[in-house]
């Protein structure tokens, strides 16, 4: 059924078989397909978009692309009074020609479809469903019509890698359907900064584009409906954004109900309980994401298509023959968690030995400046647990390097310790960097290596990760 590759072969009017399909091609889907590809099996994979999936298009990439260069705006502004006196003017064409040239081929993926079939590959544009076990439909694209072939039916011999993410959730605020609001797709998009912008939802994504847009001229306010910004993060972490914040220009209302969104050629108006009403040209919703599991057809495979996420052990199986990885998994939506499980699911398909999922150090970066790296539980979570808590914080200001670093050198590192057994079992590092600084505390939390054996390591000085031995200094007078 495929000439070029001689992968498979036809059963029937559109009817296929193969050894594996993978539906949804982002970083973990990808990852899978190529390499069960180059251990010779027969792979189809599936993407409704574009091969690749969010992060390089639309998530990870290109914000990172817009992060790093309102970040040189903000460095350059704090030359005044340590190395002379400077003055900058934003430009945001350079950021998104960057964005367009260098990080998505204008949003093309011809180069990632050709390097999975130059490896052997099936790619099939179109959205997947399980319509049977070991059974994948796939129909054309929204918007791309039947064609000439209609659905096609493939037949997995070894069976199925569900790989689909998540897609931006839209809370169900009276007027806001129909609008023309941002997800992160059109703000990523944009080749110009609005004038104004209501960032709502004040999660990572959300903080980080807030600052982007602030620093390149647009006035800003985030609306956070919990009540305090990246509300999964650790308290502190919060009030430090929202005093950065302040200190930039952007307005932050946390503790805020939205009861309509308005819209009209002026721009968009968002009443509040309460409060007076807010109004700006742009509108960005980044409340979270979703899955879709009924559109999936997981039923078929025995899960309940109203759960958030599918349900996966310790080898990412999902029933026989069918495995999931990703964001749907619900076990953190990032492409380093996706592309650990990928590699689990392929060590399993391949009957390879190798240890099963573990998620005790799951690491994530907040990019906003100062940086919000975190690592395991925060106190709150491990307190819930029903364990011993202590817990040691260091202010980045008072360390050596932070003092040095004087401009732009808010944060701190905060340490969780299980004192029954003597162990870090989460961190934060907020500051300059800090998800670098991060990595330390991965592998002690990851490896979990007794407090007492951090306490006497050797941290070079000055340096920012020297804090975490500040941290430990002040968890041991606990």
């Amino acid at each position: 059924w495929d000439e070029a590759t001689g992968a498979g072969h036809k059963t029937g009017m559109n009817t296929h078989e193969t050894d594996i399909v993978v539906i949804g091609m982002g970083p973990g889907g990808e990852y899978v397909a190529g390499q069960l590809v180059e251990a010779g099996l027969d792979v189809v994979g599936v993407e409704a978009k574009l091969l690749g999936g969010e992060c390089p298009y639309w998530g990870c990439v290109p914000s990172k692309m817009m992060i790093r260069a309102a970040d040189l705006l903000a460095e350059t502004r704090r030359v005044g009074g340590m190395a002379g006196t400077s003055t900058v003017r934003p430009d945001w064409a350079p950021v998104a020609r960057r964005i367009r040239e260098e990080a998505t081929d204008t949003w093309d993926d011809k180069v990632a479809v050709d390097r999975f079939t130059g490896k052997g590959g099936h790619f099939v544009r179109g959205q997947g469903r399980i319509t049977a076990p070991g059974e994948v439909t796939i129909r054309p694209p929204d918007g791309m019509g039947a064609g000439a072939d209609g659905e096609q039916v493939y037949r997995a011999r070894r069976g199925v890698v569900v790989a689909s993410g998540t897609a931006p959730a839209a809370p169900p605020i009276e007027g806001l359907a129909g609008t023309p609001y941002w997800s992160n797709h059109e703000a990523i998009e944009t080749e110009q900064v609005p004038e104004s912008l209501i960032v709502l939802g004040g999660g990572a994504i959300g903080a980080e584009l807030a600052q982007v847009f602030a620093r390149f001229g647009a006035q800003v306010t985030v609306v956070e409906a919990m009540d305090r910004l990246v509300p999964a993060e650790e308290p502190a972490a919060g009030r430090l954004l929202a005093e950065v914040f302040t200190r930039e220009g952007i307005a932050v209302r946390t503790g805020a109900k939205v009861t309509r969104v308005g819209h009209a050629g002026a721009g968009f108006t968002l009443n509040l309980r309460g409060a007076e009403a807010l109004s700006a040209e742009r509108l960005l919703v980044s409340t979270g994401r979703r899955a879709d599991l009924a559109a999936l057809g997981m039923g078929a495979v025995g899960v309940d298509e109203s759960a958030r996420a599918i349900p996966v052990d310790e080898r990412m199986r999902v029933a026989d023959g069918v495995w999931a990885v990703g964001d749907i998994t619900g076990k953190g939506e990032f492409t380093h968690v996706s592309m650990y499980q990928a590699a689990i699911v392929i060590r399993d398909i391949l009957g390879e030995d190798g240890p099963p999922a573990d998620y005790r150090a799951v690491p994530r970066v907040t990019f906003t400046d100062p940086e919000i790296g975190s690592v395991g539980l925060t106190e709150a979570q491990a307190r819930d647990q029903g364990l011993s808590v202590r817990t040691g914080e260091a202010e980045v200001p008072s360390t050596a390097r932070g003092w040095i670093h004087k401009a732009g050198n808010d944060g701190f590192i905060k340490l969780v310790e299980d004192a029954g057994r003597g162990v870090l079992v989460g961190a934060t590092s907020a500051g300059p960097w800090g998800g670098e600084v991060l990595g330390a505390l991965t592998v002690a939390v990851h490896g979990e290596v007794p407090t007492e054996r951090l306490r006497h390591m050797i941290y070079a000085y000055p340096t920012f990760h020297r804090g975490i031995e500040d941290a430990l200094r002040d968890l041991s007078a606990h």
